[in-house]
């Protein structure tokens, strides 16, 4: 026996005929204490919108019912990317609602209630896009009152975020002074707004850092046996720091979220855009590596299991040909076959390195390309790490470390006593070597097993190799007798000073044979400002990761007036690194551009070269800024480790004289 359709509710059949050729309703999508919400088609426009019902007890009231259609009115002039737009606000035979788009998808709440956590990446996006809502909004006088996840949507294909809902809150909390219909969002709620007080932007500002809380470390800040107290906690309780409880998040996105969760209004953001560019640029969303990489990256990884294997052939071969070679005598042809033996082992993994290097150049892709290729594949393996470990050092990591460094300098110090004695001896200065060596191979062994089991350490061996002397002898040596490929333009993973010199390097190479001759310092001069464009960018990130751990200048915290002269300083050199990046990029861009120009006939070789003398120009004030640069990350560093960001008199002023 088969079950028939589900049965529409009551609502469905009213509402539905009241809207009879207006609107089509298909089904309900979702109800709750703001009212139901069904997926209808718009007869005239032949488009599919969602519409939402005022709830009819609410509706009843006239006084709420010309305040709702009011608010909604206003909210439907917002007209933003990022919010959902409102079609009509309307009223049809005791029925009071709102025609809106319908958005293809998933509310984040639901993407995080099925699928975990957002990513740094994807969080950052999503929580900047709501900002900027936010803040379109804020320009116009409307405050959201209820941002909470199942009030953003994540449209189906694009992830794009849109929020919901706009004003609407304002109605419900009218009709119920204590907050009764409100419970349901308790968790996202600012303390202002539980406690009845005054609410404006800030309120927003405070419920958008509980969603990006949540988003993250898939935990609402405050949890309690009933919604009255919850709220109580949202006006009382501090809440726990981002990393406390989800270690796996970037330094800065932390701070923004923990800012935005400060219990007095005047201490958070002072408005949503300001939150957005607290996000930063680190936090964008992660960009697809071509196929050439991501298997280039899965070879590199798996090239450890071929190097483990030729090891251990090493470990019992060589001793035994070794021994063969004593007891019958070294010959000519057994030392040459020991040294076959021992190339054939150690090349194996050589030779499987140089191919696969050799793969990736015939496909058009760079050292740069694969050290930013591994760079991004760190970053996420990172990010999953800390989701799934925590942190990355423990007690027991920092012990295992202290017994396998002495452990090692025991055995230094003692080594001279055992080889003044002629070879081994058994006393105790014997033992103390023995013993310390074993401490520190043992402590060795067990914290690389740790290590791998907390953090991508393999990645991070392969990125310093890459983006070292050693993998740039690999590329050379890999692309011997190689023809000139063309660079892949597929390079979406490439950042803009790269692309913007690969597109330069294309150009150059199409140039006649006579005019290259002319302008043959034009690839050094591109490549030297790529690679400093590369060195800024990276400053950039690591200032800004610094500029969040100091925290900003809250005036009850410790050693405010300290932190907020070395964050003055540190501001100081990230806008000049800032500014320094942008003219690098512009001295790249006007060399393309030049040589575009020349292509269409419309450019000349002396233009060009003046563009070329400006780009030297820049390159070298580069050069000279990121050797400051680098000085006064290292003085930072160093402060981080010891808990203090205070800076000498003579060190503050080298660090930010002239942005430096």
């Amino acid at each position: 026996m088969t079950s028939g359709p589900a049965r529409p509710s009551g609502e469905f059949l009213t509402f539905q005929k009241a809207l009879a050729g207006r609107y089509s309703i298909e089904r309900e999508l979702g109800r709750g204490g703001m009212g139901i919400v069904f997926l209808a088609r718009e007869v005239a426009l032949d488009r599919m919108v969602a519409l939402k019902l005022l709830p009819p007890d609410l509706a009843a009231r006239p006084g709420l019912r010309e305040r709702f259609l009011r608010e909604a009115r206003t909210a439907a002039r917002l007209s933003h990317p990022n919010i959902v737009p409102i079609h009509t606000v309307d009223e049809a035979d005791g029925f009071v609602f709102f025609a809106m788009a319908y958005v293809p998808g998933e509310s984040l709440g639901e993407r995080i209630r099925t699928r975990g956590p957002l990513s740094n990446s994807d969080a950052a996006r999503v929580l900047r896009e709501v900002a900027w809502a936010l803040a379109h909004a804020q320009l116009h006088g409307v405050v959201h009152r209820d941002v909470k996840p199942d009030n953003i949507l994540l449209e189906e294909g694009s992830g794009r975020a849109l929020v919901a809902d706009f004003g609407i809150a304002a109605l419900v909390e009218a009709a119920n002074p204590e907050g009764g219909e409100l419970l349901g969002t308790a968790e996202f709620m600012s303390p202002e707004q539980a406690a009845g007080g005054e609410v404006d932007a800030r309120s927003d500002l405070y419920s958008l850092g509980c969603v990006g809380f949540y988003a993250l470390s898939g935990q609402v800040p405050f949890t309690g046996p009933t919604p009255a107290a919850i709220l109580a906690q949202h006006v009382t309780r501090p809440p726990p720091p981002l990393l406390s409880v989800a270690p796996q998040v970037q330094a800065h996105i932390a701070a923004a979220i923990d800012r935005c969760l400060r219990k007095e209004p005047e201490r958070r953001f002072s408005g949503a855009d300001a939150l957005a560019e607290a996000l930063g640029p680190e936090g964008q969303i992660e960009r697809e590596l071509p196929v050439s990489l991501r298997v280039f990256i899965k070879q590199n990884r798996e090239l450890e299991t071929a190097v483990a294997w030729c090891l251990l052939g090493l470990l019992f071969a060589v001793p035994a040909m070794v021994t063969m070679l004593l007891s019958e005598g070294p010959t000519a042809a057994g030392v040459l076959i020991l040294d076959a033996v021992v190339a054939t082992l150690l090349g194996i993994p050589v030779v499987r390195l140089l191919r696969d290097v050799r793969r990736l150049l015939k496909s058009g892709f760079t050292l740069e390309d694969a050290g930013a290729a591994w760079a991004q594949d760190v970053k996420l393996r990172d990010e999953e790490f800390r989701f799934e470990v925590g942190k990355r050092e423990t007690f027991v990591d920092r012990v295992l470390r202290l017994l396998k460094w002495t452990g090692y300098a025991v055995a230094a110090v003692s080594l001279p006593t055992v080889l003044a004695a002629g070879g081994w001896i058994h006393t105790w200065v014997d033992n103390v070597f023995s013993w310390s060596l074993l401490t520190g191979l043992g402590a060795s062994v067990v914290d690389e097993i740790r290590a791998r089991a907390r953090s991508d350490v393999m990645g991070e061996r392969w990125l310093r190799v890459w983006d070292g002397w050693v993998g740039k002898r690999i590329f050379k040596v890999a692309g011997l007798g190689l023809k000139r490929v063309v660079r892949a333009i597929s390079g979406a993973h490439r950042p803009t000073e790269v692309a913007l010199g690969l597109a330069a390097d294309r150009l150059f190479e199409q140039l006649p044979k006579e005019i290259r001759k002319t302008l043959k310092a034009l690839p050094e001069t591109v490549k030297s400002l790529e690679e400093d464009a590369r060195a800024m960018r990276a400053q950039v990130a690591e200032l800004n990761a610094i500029l969040a751990e100091i925290g900003d200048d809250d005036p009850s915290r410790p050693g405010a007036a300290e932190r907020a002269r070395v964050r003055a300083g540190v501001e100081a050199t990230r806008d000049a690194a800032r500014d320094k990046l942008q003219q690098a990029v512009k001295a790249l861009e006007a060399i393309r551009l030049g040589l575009l120009l020349m292509h269409g006939g419309g450019g000349t070789v002396e233009s060009l070269t003046l563009d070329l003398e400006a780009a030297r120009e820049v390159a070298a004030d580069m050069a000279n800024l990121l050797e400051g640069h680098r000085e006064v990350a290292r003085l930072l560093r160093e402060r981080r480790e010891t808990g203090t960001f205070a800076l000498s008199p003579g060190e503050e002023e080298s660090g930010s004289a002239d942005g430096r």
